[in-house]
């Protein structure tokens, strides 16, 4: 095909991937519908996006965290949109930090068990960064008809109150503002931060609210009397301040955020930034719209990384992966990324599917290392489907190699980012830090793909494990039933490919546009640059 053709292909179907994540960016914002937005206006309340967008410094950026968290999922109760809850990375005064807001246009604000575990991947994110956290309470409490899944284990509610504990007895500043109801277990998690602040008349907390108080010990009171804002005011001393409107208190916060002393950071490099010589803007043509055609990584980083430069770590050793010492919007980092085009004795050789060699693991391990000696932040950039396999591979001692990488990854004290551009499959995931190795962001652009295996791979693979079984059973599919079946088998899989189902899981916190990628990485950089290093990296986990 004629490159220039094939390029214009290229780019009209990722620009069309980017345009649908903005519609469906727009829908999910809308959270609970039109009319519930409404019936909050009507009760003088602000919606929990008008909330946190009050709350940030004007003209800043900020990064929202899970936004397709539950996507597609609880259809049966109506869905939840986001989790029901907002979560959001910004400035408040100037100061780096998480917050966090329930949605009530969305089942009241009530938890379900994907809105735990993006509470707690929010708390996560302020205590690796030891920045503060902001609660923006309006929540009904558990939702019910699924507390199973939501109250009794370990990464369960309960574990929302125990990071309150812990992160206050680490330093991390916690403010939380009551502006709607906040119920049963729930009264915990304000309470236990460092100051809480209500809203008057529509800020309520309690353990039981007014009509299981009337049920169990049979008083009659209501719910402002109950747990309103001046009763946890002036009388119980619960709360400690008071305000007339949502606008007042958030107005509190950014005050009390206004006094805060700095901290010592990381103390990562950063010099003046400059922009990428080649146009960000090719990135769309250069990527392939079939993601097992090759292409040329470098190319990729090249509009990413500040002046377009890269300082290549073994550059003819391992070509399957590339290690690059680069900047990003200033910031000194370490690049490992999967090579889809490698160049051996100056002929060109294609890999297909950015597989991992023996060489490139034990040159990417060596690389991690000498990154973590220098106090570099480590990019991965994922378009990999696994690790060599084969006699010659296994001689040559892959899972040696392998495990040198995932070790040396895993064990890495600077901050981790991952970016994932084309495919995630299988044990490449984990190699090239996947969401179990503690990336501080993992993104995805909306031509990522995360399973155990291509689709294609793993719809042979069951469609052979199913005839295999129908044989045993006397049983033989037609050449057109063999098609039908593996056609379902291959749709189904496909969906479970798509970086929205990953997004709605919280296997990544964001999908974003290539575009983009240069402007997370560098606020995740600073944010990561808050924490000091508190221990050492150990190098001799490379000895073999």
């Amino acid at each position: 095909m004629d490159v220039e053709l094939e390029f214009n292909i290229n780019e009209d179907y990722h620009r069309g991937l980017c345009a649908n994540l903005r519609e469906r960016l727009r829908k999910v914002e809308r959270g609970g519908g039109d009319k519930k937005i409404a019936r909050e206006h009507e009760r003088g309340k602000m919606t929990a996006r008008e909330r946190v967008s009050f709350l940030l410094d004007k003209g800043s950026d900020y990064y929202e965290i899970g936004a397709f968290a539950a996507d597609g999922m609880y259809a049966e109760y109506g869905g939840c949109p986001s989790a029901g809850v907002v979560v959001v990375i910004g400035r408040v005064s100037g100061r780096q930090c998480v917050i966090v807001a329930n949605d009530a246009t969305v089942k009241a604000g009530a938890w379900f068990p994907m809105t735990a575990k993006k509470n707690l991947r929010a708390q996560e994110i302020a205590m690796e960064n030891r920045i503060p956290i902001i609660y923006l309470v309006d929540s009904a409490g558990v939702f019910l008809p699924l507390q199973d899944e939501i109250f009794p284990d370990k990464e369960h509610f309960g574990r929302i109150f125990r990071n309150n504990a812990k992160m206050s007895a680490m330093g991390i500043v916690q403010v939380a503002a009551i502006m709607g109801s906040c119920v049963a277990g729930g009264a915990y998690l304000p309470i236990m931060s460092d100051e809480a602040m209500m809203v008057e008349k529509t800020g309520t907390v309690f353990l039981a609210g007014s009509y299981l108080v009337k049920a169990a010990i049979g008083e009659t009171i209501d719910n402002e009397t109950l747990g309103g804002a001046h009763t946890h005011n002036a009388i119980s001393g619960v709360a400690d301040y008071q305000y007339d409107s949502d606008e007042e208190c958030l107005k509190g916060i950014r005050d009390i955020f206004s006094r805060m002393g700095k901290q010592a950071g990381a103390g990562f490099d950063r010099i003046k930034a400059r922009k990428p010589v080649k146009s960000p803007q090719s990135l769309f043509g250069i990527l392939p719209k079939d993601g097992v055609k090759p292409y040329n990584m470098r190319s990729v980083l090249e509009r990413i990384v500040d002046g377009s430069e890269l300082q290549e770590y073994k550059e003819q050793y391992g070509q399957t992966l590339i290690c690059a010492y680069a900047r990003i919007d200033g910031w000194a980092v370490g690049i490992v990324a999967n090579q889809r085009t490698v160049v051996k004795n100056g002929k060109k050789e294609m890999q297909m599917g950015g597989v991992i060699y023996g060489d490139a693991a034990d040159k990417a391990a060596r690389f991690v290392m000498n990154c973590n000696q220098k106090r570099i932040p480590l990019v991965f950039f994922q378009d990999v489907s696994g690790f060599m396999v084969g006699s010659k591979a296994e001689h040559g001692g892959i899972i040696k190699d392998g495990a040198k990488l995932v070790s040396a990854m895993a064990n890495s004290v600077v901050p981790k980012f991952t970016v994932v551009v084309g495919n995630s499959f299988g044990a490449g995931n984990y190699a090239m830090c996947g969401k179990a190795y503690d990336p501080r962001l993992m993104l995805a652009w909306p031509s990522a793909k995360l399973a155990v295996m291509s689709g294609a791979s793993a719809a042979k693979t069951l469609l052979q494990i199913k005839k295999s079984t129908l044989e045993r059973q006397g049983k033989k599919l037609t050449a057109k039933e063999e098609q039908r079946l593996l056609e379902d088998i291959t749709s189904r899989y496909e969906e479970q490919l798509s970086p929205y189902y990953a997004a709605a899981r919280l296997w990544i916190d964001a999908i974003i546009s290539p575009l983009d990628t240069r402007r997370w990485l560098a606020n995740g950089i600073e944010l990561a640059n808050n924490a000091p290093l508190e221990k050492a990296y150990n190098a001799g986990i490379l000895q073999t």
